[in-house]
């Protein structure tokens, strides 16, 4: 195991994780916010009513994925090479990462906005080849 890129794997899944928790803090709590309709692309006021029971439950999508992702690299940074615990560290962090980049593809393919697809698949991509990587 090669310890920069172990620490890597940590910190991508660890950023994933937040980042995936402000987007929950923004869909779950913050829709009425005219700035929060900006970031998504909502129109205004009719169209924040039609779309926030949807942003609502997916919001607590992303704070699932993202509770998984912080639990996987906190288990990795403290897990010794080989155990149990790696195993369900990896796991964790294969399935959480790899679940929120491939929802970035879906959001790319959908006609959502190329930043945002970045945003949220970047450090989830980079949490799991690291993982992968250092294992």
């Amino acid at each position: 195991m090669m310890p920069g890129v172990h620490i890597a794997a940590i910190v991508f899944a660890f950023l994933a994780g937040l980042i995936h928790f402000y987007i929950f803090s923004l869909e779950s709590f913050m829709f009425d916010n005219p700035k929060t309709w900006k970031i998504f692309g909502v129109a205004g006021p009719e169209a924040a009513k039609v779309v926030k029971p949807w942003a609502y439950n997916q919001g607590y999508y992303n704070l699932f994925l993202a509770i998984t992702a912080v639990i996987g690299s906190g288990l990795l940074a403290v897990a010794k090479a080989g155990t149990d615990q790696m195993i369900w560290a990896q796991a964790l962090i294969y399935v959480s990462c790899g679940s929120m980049f491939l929802a970035s593809l879906v959001l790319l393919n959908s006609g959502g906005k190329p930043r945002a697809a970045l945003i949220q698949g970047l450090c989830p991509l980079l949490a799991v080849a690291y993982t992968w990587a250092s294992s």
